[in-house]
């Protein structure tokens, strides 16, 4: 699982590589990977979906939201570079924290601490912007909630009165 794009050539090693269809067709792909640095992993084709997907919700979609978040920033009067010195660490840290502890642990902000009249001004601050914008807040809070939370039922309640409020 890597990011093609652009210029930048990837480095593989290490890298996951799904691999899947029939014993010759594994055998042969098990070896490619093996011999650029990666580590093979076997899937089910009916799998495959999945497996792709999982890579776009957790990674590609990072190019969108970060792309959103320095909008913002730039709404209210950052350059795109003062923009982009604030969250690149910001999202550097949160993925080192993801990486040593998981992500329940890691999980910081207003929804971790059941802060939902935050989640409210934040909803009611982004009706001035495009209506994805709005939407992908309400998606990812509401998902945070579904995923992270210790229970899942009575935060998702609260969250989404939080998201109405006027």
């Amino acid at each position: 699982m890597q990011a093609f794009g652009g210029e930048i050539v990837p480095k593989l090693d290490g890298v996951i590589f799904a691999i899947e269809g029939d014993a010759k067709a594994r055998r042969m792909a098990r070896s490619i990977a093996k011999s650029l640095g990666g580590i093979p992993i076997a899937i089910h084709t009916r799998d495959k979906p999945v497996y792709h997907a999982a890579a776009v919700i957790a990674a590609g979609s990072t190019y969108a939201t970060t792309d959103t978040g320095l909008r913002l920033l730039m709404r209210i009067g950052f350059t795109r570079a003062r923009a982009m010195q604030t969250l690149v660490p910001l999202m550097r840290q949160i993925f080192d924290n993801i990486e040593r502890i998981g992500p329940r642990a890691a999980w910081t902000g207003p929804l971790s601490r059941a802060d939902y009249a935050i989640v409210a001004k934040h909803a009611r601050a982004l009706r001035r912007f495009p209506r994805e914008i709005q939407r992908a807040y309400a998606a990812l809070s509401l998902l945070a909630g579904r995923v992270l939370a210790r229970n899942p039922d009575a935060a998702l309640k609260i969250i989404e009165r939080a998201l109405a409020a006027r």
